[in-house]
């Protein structure tokens, strides 16, 4: 008897369904451990939360690092996911012939609502296996920040982070890599009027 078995694609032949037009962004697929997978849509407090982080780094952070929203950042692991925020070393520019590898990335940001249990378990893991140093999650139902650091392999080969932080919307953070980069949590976690 056959097993069955899904395909699964490398870095390579993803690029590939990409050049020849199988994929395209309208399609909101990412490549997470070879498996294409569907992007869920985001909210209107998930689109207004991004865009406001990604105003306020671009205001702290200037030409000190690349912030990249909603772009591909490429992993060892036959992953190309594509983090709310990522806040890369260098100039745009470095990432013109490959998208940003973890050895590149300072940090990796996911704003969760409707997806909060797949960013804390699949893509948490997915970014320790990677080395990825500092992962935050903008925790839109809990109206707060997780920080997670120091990512690790534990005994059962499961990938995780050693040290997690809780940071709530009154406070501010600061960003891993830039000095005196202070982060006002307050802004991403606006009222609805009315409320």
């Amino acid at each position: 008897m056959n097993a069955v078995t899904p395909k699964r694609f490398t870095i390579a032949e993803y690029h590939r369904l990409i050049e020849l037009g199988f994929l395209t962004e309208a399609n909101h697929i990412e490549l997470i451990r070879g498996e294409l997978i569907q992007m869920t849509a985001k909210g209107t407090p998930h689109t207004v939360c991004s865009s406001i982080l990604c105003r306020q780094l671009d205001r702290l952070l200037g030409d000190q690092a690349v912030i990249r929203g909603q772009d591909p950042i490429t992993l060892p692991n036959q992953s190309e996911p594509e983090a709310d925020v990522v806040i890369a070393r260098g100039r745009d520019e470095d990432y013109l012939a490959h998208h940003p590898y973890p050895e590149d990335i300072l940090l990796v940001i996911e704003i969760s609502d409707k997806t909060l249990d797949y960013d804390q378990t699949t893509k948490l893991s997915l970014y320790a296996e990677a080395g990825i140093s500092d992962y935050w999650i903008v925790n839109l139902p809990a109206r707060q920040l997780e920080r997670h650091s120091q990512p690790y392999q534990n005994a059962q080969s499961k990938f995780s982070y050693l040290s997690k932080q809780i940071s709530l919307s009154n406070q501010s953070v600061a960003i891993p890599g830039i000095e005196n980069a202070l982060l006002d949590l307050s802004r991403l976690f606006p009222e609805i009027a009315g409320e």
